[in-house]
């Protein structure tokens, strides 16, 4: 009977022999990820809170909430072990400076706006050559 090979670099680190340091990080390491969890839920619901005392919903509002659903997103990922959380982080990258972009755009130096863009660029391309890769 030929031993199955773990899918996902998590069932990978999971099926490691673990020793008394492995199994404290891994539970530093859980709590740390439900406490951002919980953060996350707590600052959005703030933020509705906000949104509905105010009355009305501007443009920042819902980027920010895009900003709070990818933070549960790739915690979710990490979890589920399905797909590459590596690429979570740089969709919140590329979504925080999409927002910066989108909210001081007219204020912003024309260069800077630029400069932005390109990192956007390079993050996309790094997403994507991250999810094609094997390893990753």
């Amino acid at each position: 009977m030929a031993e199955q090979k773990p899918t996902t670099e998590r069932q990978s680190r999971l099926s490691a022999p673990e020793t008394t340091a492995d199994r404290a990080f891994m539970l530093v390491e859980r709590l740390l990820l439900i406490f951002v969890a919980g953060m996350t839920v707590l600052a959005a619901g703030v933020e509705v809170v906000t949104v509905y005392e105010r009355g009305s919903i501007n443009l920042a509002d819902i980027l920010l909430m895009f900003l709070y659903t990818e933070v549960i997103g790739m915690i979710a990922v990490y979890y589920t072990g399905k797909g590459t959380f590596f690429i979570y982080p740089i969709f919140i990258a590329i979504t925080a400076i999409a927002r910066l972009i989108v909210l001081q755009g007219k204020d912003m130096a024309p260069e800077n706006v630029v400069f932005e863009a390109g990192a956007i660029l390079l993050l996309s391309i790094a997403a994507l050559v991250l999810s094609h890769s094997k390893e990753a």
